[in-house]
């Protein structure tokens, strides 16, 4: 049997007891990183043998599980963290099973997308989880014009180095949307912060984040069938300072601050 097992996303506590004994029992471990997993299996005390799977082997690393397999062993696939196949190595792996008939099955676990979800408090009805942007910037843009008029919350995995690079697209993209930024997810330091994507992100840079953007608005406000100076000007009617107007009128069109000022220096 091929087992498909989830794995802590940072507190090592988060582990199921069906997984441990999966890990205990198998006759080997394919993992994406040897080293990563063994410090959660040297926690508990498991000592197998590991082979890799990862993004550049998926295909010999799945040749290899259906040969053990037809020989009756005990197999079990593992990420550095969460769940194999979400936005980790895996998806390969299962195809190539499928496709050669060899059953396999999924121990559930921690997912940091849906913990981030939760952390957010934004809509969770419906959400629509996209993982990873390309590193193309052309790519990128492609991608999250798909998703520009989608109401649902969007989900987005993301490393430290690219923080800004997302925030800054997505702003372009989707406009000047309330965003969440979540790291260090079930770990000491977890945190959420929240902001517009017009202002970026303005906390520290550390650990893996989740970047949650709230969905498309259903509906504009009355105040977009003005002109972009009479928008701004209606808000400061009600006592707003011209930048604060700005960005309100921003969010009521959904597109970006500097976007809205060029429109008023082009009037």
């Amino acid at each position: 049997m091929i087992s498909f097992v989830a794995t802590p996303i940072g507190n090592l506590k988060d582990i199921t007891l069906r997984a441990l004994e999966e890990l205990k029992e198998a006759d080997v471990i394919f993992c994406e990183d040897t080293r990563h997993t063994l410090k959660l299996l040297s926690a508990y005390e498991i000592k197998k043998p590991l082979l890799a799977c990862h993004k550049f082997n998926e295909r010999e690393a799945a040749e290899k599980m259906i040969s053990l397999s037809r020989e009756g062993k005990r197999i079990a696939v593992v990420s550095d963290a969460g769940m194999p196949v979400v936005s980790d190595p895996g998806n390969i792996v299962c195809q190539m099973l499928n496709e050669a008939g060899e059953k396999y099955t999924v121990l559930p676990g921690p997912s940091a997308f849906v913990c981030a979800l939760v952390l957010s408090a934004f809509p969770a009805e419906r959400f629509t989880f996209i993982g990873f942007l390309p590193e193309k910037r052309s790519e990128k843009i492609a991608l999250l014009e798909q998703y520009k008029h989608a109401r649902e919350t969007l989900i987005f995995h993301c490393a430290p180095q690219d923080l800004t690079n997302y925030v800054a697209t997505m702003s372009e993209v989707l406009g000047n949307r309330r965003a969440c930024a979540v790291r260090e997810i079930t770990k000491i330091h977890e945190e959420r912060a929240e902001f517009y994507l017009d202002e970026g992100y303005k906390g520290e840079v550390r650990g893996e984040f989740v970047l949650l953007v709230e969905g498309a608005k259903e509906e504009k406000s009355l105040l977009c069938d003005l002109s972009v100076r009479e928008h701004v000007e209606a808000y400061m009617a009600q006592g707003m300072e011209k930048k604060d107007a700005m960005k309100a009128a921003a969010r009521d069109r959904s597109v970006s601050k500097s976007e809205i000022y060029r429109e008023l220096l082009d009037e």
